[in-house]
């Protein structure tokens, strides 16, 4: 399965972040065409077929990707300094993986500036270890809050599957002459 190898990289990734105070770095490999075109104020790249992005603690694997960074230093550079990741764009076969939490969906937004990721075309977010499972037609995580809004429609509902509710202690019978 082209997945496996993903969770293992991102395992190994991990370990080596919490050996060093310096988070790793981030790789992107494709097996398509990769393109970056600069500006003075920023640099867009995109990668397609086969993506796999791996930084800290997290791995992506989708058909497209599209980071926009903005850039510093001298203008007139052929090669700018990056300063911020602005904004990425994901298609295709999106999954995102991070600690124990793993999204997939058809479309992905990341937006740094706003702590949150909007997730659209069939998404699905899990938490194995906690049994969550959450679907609907357009979510939105936020960054740091371990939070997410679905927002569902009268005809795509929200849908969430949750651990067993404990036995409350009511008797399942209703007493006698009642």
């Amino acid at each position: 399965m082209r997945f496996v190898p993903l969770l293992a990289t991102a395992t190994l990734f991990a370990l080596s972040a919490a050996r060093s105070a310096e988070p790793p770095e981030t790789t992107i490999d494709c097996s398509g065409l990769f393109e970056s075109v600069s500006t003075d104020t920023e640099t867009t790249f995109t990668f397609h077929d086969q993506v796999v992005a791996v930084g800290n603690d997290i791995t992506l694997d989708c058909d497209f990707l599209k980071v926009i960074s903005t850039r510093l230093g001298d203008k007139a550079a052929t090669i700018g300094k990056y300063n911020k990741f602005k904004y990425m764009l994901a298609t295709g076969h999106v999954r995102i993986v991070q600690g124990d939490r793993i999204a997939t969906c058809g479309r992905a937004e990341v937006f740094p500036g706003e702590d949150r990721i909007v997730l659209t075309e069939e998404p699905v977010v899990e938490i194995p270890t906690e049994h969550y499972k959450a679907t609907g037609p357009r979510m939105v995580l936020y960054r740091g809050q371990r939070r997410a809004v679905i927002e569902g429609t009268p005809s795509q509902r929200a849908h969430i599957s949750l651990p067993a509710i404990k036995d409350l202690g009511f008797p399942s019978e209703k007493p006698p002459g009642k």
